[in-house]
């Protein structure tokens, strides 16, 4: 699938599209005299090899390559449930030595001419959509829909527009070089940046990038409101933080979904938490069936925390298998069977194409809200979400099970991808990090 969609892209790209950046930079070393840093100097960085397939190899330092760049000394950066996507091969355009990783913080190292509100030294954390700060989406703080920074054609093909460029995933998304990395290039500075207070350490600020931004637009986005009954497919880092947001925002009862450990891990942070084990369900029933058993009438909201190329059934392994769709809706169908009459369905999880077998009457019949979240616009909320964790009022570590190695990370992803060793989240050090703050893991060698 990659090759194929790597000849399209090839074909219709036509100069260097709309984007206003140099966009399909995944590694500085794939063209040292326009990409690197002019020391040369080396750099350790996680890159895709095919898939099922990611090592640690030797690249080079980026260098400013437009005005408003930023290169930023990386101090941490984690696994993200969308990285395995990639590691995968599900996500089309990757190619091979693309760096990844998409939530990152660190230090300012250098930053370009055109830069005024960053400064070399700066502790930053960096958003993992690349936003330019002044299109129409932008100015509505809607960052995941920048107009300006990605040229991709086949993404504007496949869905009708294209999204904001993506830190290390893919060049469907702009092929930008990702922040599992000592050194990344942060084009839009001022904009994609956010400075860290002293009182907030690495082990807090980095799940700013990504997770605490997603999970809580995923609840705010779907409506969940006071006294809602919530259901969450998915039970890792983004289920987790919704449900924590669930309760916040009011809700009566929470039931997290999910097949294994994770399950007992939320209930363990969230002893509010009820859980429905799919992999322990009685033959002859179903999720939806064991939800109605639990609450009358269904639930007033459902979040998908999953994401749709896991497929159960061996109808949709074989489509899926065959190209006939990119995504399962098995999630999606016992989600519409879950939820009240008038009831409303968020989707965070990661769809990538099309679905076959959507009970698309069931959503018309009753009345169901069917939310595509979209990628979280991270500018829209991470001030807020930043005070938040300052005030003490949101605890990221609860997610936190392992501190790592950026040598070990190929490692980690294998046991990510497997769900061993109770792996949750994790803090991947560089040798640039602090030593651990008080309260979070110490380091674990894989």
């Amino acid at each position: 699938m990659n090759t194929a969609a790597n000849i399209l892209e090839n074909t219709m790209r036509k100069g260097d599209g709309q984007a206003s950046i140099t966009t399909d930079v995944a590694n500085p070393a794939s063209n040292p005299e326009k990409y690197a840093d002019p020391s040369m100097t080396k750099m350790k960085a996680l890159a895709w090899q095919g898939a099922n397939d990611v090592q640690m190899v030797e690249s080079l330092k980026p260098k400013i390559i437009d005005d408003k760049d930023v290169i930023v000394r990386v101090t941490g950066t984690t696994i993200c449930g969308s990285d395995l996507h990639l590691y995968h091969g599900a996500v089309m355009q990757m190619k091979k030595d693309d760096i990844l990783g998409h939530e990152f913080c660190g230090k300012v190292e250098s930053v370009g001419p055109g830069i005024t509100k960053i400064k070399p030294g700066d502790r930053v954390v960096a958003s993992f959509q690349i936003a330019c700060g002044d299109c129409y989406y932008c100015k509505q703080k809607l960052s995941s829909q920048c107009d300006r920074t990605n040229s991709d054609e086949l993404q504007n093909y496949l869905f009708g527009h294209r999204t904001a460029g993506v830190l290390g995933y893919s060049h469907l998304t702009g092929g930008f070089a990702g922040g599992q990395a000592e050194y990344v290039r942060m084009p839009f500075g001022d904009v994609n940046l956010l400075k860290i207070p002293n009182d907030v350490p690495d082990e807090k600020a980095l799940y700013l990038s990504d997770v605490l931004v997603t999970s809580y637009h995923c609840v705010t986005d779907t409506g969940v409101k006071k006294g809602d009954t919530v259901a969450i497919w998915g039970m890792g880092p983004i289920g987790l933080m919704a449900a924590y947001y669930a309760f916040q925002k009011g809700a009566s009862r929470v039931i997290g979904i999910d097949n294994n450990w994770r399950l007992e891990w939320a209930q363990s942070k969230l002893p509010k938490l009820e859980v429905l084990n799919f992999g322990k369900i009685p033959s002859g029933s179903s999720v939806p069936t064991e939800l109605r058993k639990m609450v009358d009438k269904g639930v007033d909201c459902a979040l998908e925390c999953a994401a749709g190329e896991y497929a159960k059934g061996y109808g949709h392994k074989i489509e899926m298998a065959l190209g006939m769709e990119t995504d399962t809706s098995e999630i999606l169908n016992e989600m519409i069977l879950s939820v009240k009459k008038f009831g409303s369905i968020g989707i965070t999880g990661v769809y990538a194409g099309y679905t076959n077998h959507l009970n698309i009457g069931a959503i018309m019949e009753n009345g169901i809200r069917l939310i595509g979240n979209g990628q979280a616009p991270v500018l829209k909320y991470w001030e807020e979400l930043l005070q938040k964790i300052q005030s003490g009022e949101i605890d990221p570590t609860i997610m936190l099970s392992h501190r790592i190695d950026l040598e070990d990370v190929a490692k980690a992803y294998r046991i990510f991808d497997a769900k061993e060793e109770k792996m949750m989240k994790v803090f991947v050090q560089t040798k640039f990090s602090d030593p651990p703050a008080k309260g979070t893991p110490s380091l674990t060698r894989l």
